[in-house]
């Protein structure tokens, strides 16, 4: 089964930078896609930024410019760079992937979440 954790979170002031790690870990024969997610309070979840396995990167709008999502394969692991924090980031920001545990049974994962807080 597929272990996910995440770190990086935190309190920042507003125009610092964070940087986002999830690693996967466990039986993973392959990742498709991983992809950044946030929710604030009382808002919908929504996308940040996904890379898939052939390196193709996508953001929102909000964020272009400011992040960076990156992938080490031989770790399994993404990243989301945050530079020039603004308090609209603050949010619980989620990893997902999308993996093949073996060449028939494609799985969608979440993790738990890290919090990141960005004072003005």
């Amino acid at each position: 089964q597929v272990q996910l954790v995440e770190s990086g979170g935190g309190l920042v002031q507003a125009g610092g930078s964070l940087r986002l790690s999830c690693a996967a870990s466990g039986s993973i024969f392959s990742i498709n896609a991983f992809g950044w997610y946030r929710q604030a309070p009382g808002k919908q979840r929504e996308l940040v930024a996904t890379i898939t396995s052939s390196g193709t990167t996508n953001y929102a709008d909000s964020v272009k410019g400011r992040f960076t999502i990156s992938r080490d394969n031989a770790k399994n692991t993404v990243y989301l760079q945050m530079n020039s924090l603004k308090p609209e980031d603050t949010a619980v920001y989620y990893c997902k992937i999308n993996a093949l545990l073996n060449i028939a049974t494609m799985i969608n994962y979440w993790g738990q979440g890290t919090q990141v807080t960005v004072s003005s």
